[in-house]
């Protein structure tokens, strides 16, 4: 690693890096069909099955993989942003319940609708873009002072208080003897829902994508002289990154967040390529382009208030056990799923 920052610079070794994670991950979703937003559909209309048990194995994977390598000395995430940094629990019940809604209106989170975009998805590709100016917007323009209010309500302070195994006195050994038994668990699962075994393969490596993300930019933090913050999978705020380097500066930014983006388009459209699954899609009556503006808007505040979106903060930080990542994903499953019940009670009233 000292050879290869030495003749190449940090930047593009972290770009390389974050373009094989999103090989990795973009296959392993787009084979899968990993999606939190179909997950909580099958919860919220009681019929658990193929989606709830994809996102299952995904999750377990990553929390066992992430904790198994700190266990083993291979990683160490106490300097992560999501647990050094002071962090905001009004943020991720309020950014989480307006993500998990925003996330049913479009028909996607923001990992998804970045995968579909590579599969020829135009309605993807319209959301995406309306969730990446919102977000940049709540980061650093017009939206900034909301955000910032809301986030303000109510702080936790960065270290021992945001770590949830310091709070319940495990170690990581523990928490990743808790992720296997989840995995299994998980994996028998699927078996019942009847998931053919390639996709609960790729369910894992979506899983395990996540644990490579944090350990390849802690080597690349170990090796570097320079101050390398360690990350992992997350879609808002490296997408904002690359449509920013895109359209206001003449070189690409050179990091792992958009080397990511770059390598999640690239595996996903090589796979749906590869397997006969990329077609154009328009929106239609059946898709009517309004809720997804404003599902996209909805998520691209939300994520920027509760510190990721469904991956950013559902997995790359519920896998190092951040309290406010826990506290997030579980508020975007409750709006997911209040929102999916009040709009097919909208929808029966209509009919009735």
């Amino acid at each position: 690693m000292e050879n290869l920052l030495e003749t190449y610079g940090e930047g593009p070794v972290l770009l390389a890096v974050g373009a094989l994670v999103g090989l990795l991950f973009g296959a392993a979703a787009q084979h899968s069909r990993f999606c939190l937003r179909a997950a909580t559909v099958e919860v919220a209309d009681a019929t658990p099955g193929p989606r709830l048990s994809i996102w299952f194995i995904s999750f377990a994977a990553a929390v066992f993989s992430v904790q198994f390598a700190i266990a083993m000395g291979w990683l160490r995430v106490s300097d992560a942003r999501q647990l050094a940094n002071v962090g905001s629990l009004s943020g991720a019940i309020i950014g989480g319940l307006m993500f998990g809604a925003g996330m049913i209106l479009a028909r996607g989170c923001a990992s998804r609708l970045l995968v579909l975009s590579a599969t020829g998805n135009l309605r993807a590709i319209v959301t995406g873009l309306v969730l990446t100016i919102v977000a940049q917007a709540s980061l650093t323009g017009i939206l900034a002072p909301s955000r910032e209010a809301l986030s303000s309500m109510w702080q936790v302070p960065g270290g021992e208080a945001r770590d949830m195994l310091n709070l319940l006195g495990l170690g990581a050994g523990a928490a990743a003897t808790i992720g296997a038994v989840a995995l299994v668990a998980a994996v028998w699962f699927a078996r019942r829902s009847h998931v053919r075994l390639s996709h609960m393969i790729a369910a894992a490596l979506v899983g395990f994508a996540v644990a490579l993300g944090w350990i390849g930019t802690y080597w690349v933090a170990q090796s570097s002289f320079e101050v390398v913050p360690i990350t992992s999978v997350t879609f808002t705020g490296p997408s904002t990154d690359t449509l920013m380097g895109l359209v206001a500066a003449r070189d690409m930014p050179m990091g792992f967040g958009v080397g990511l983006v770059l390598g999640v388009f690239a595996g996903a459209g090589f796979t749906a390529l590869l397997t006969g699954e990329w077609k154009l899609q328009r929106f239609g009556a059946d898709t009517p382009m309004e809720l997804y503006l404003i599902g996209a808007a909805l998520m691209g505040f939300g994520s920027m208030l509760a510190g990721g979106c469904a991956v950013g903060a559902g997995m790359s930080g519920g896998a190092i056990f951040a309290l406010t990542a826990w506290v997030a994903v579980l508020c975007m499953w409750l709006g997911a799923m209040a929102t999916r019940r009040l709009m097919q009670t909208t929808a029966l009233r209509r009919t009735a």
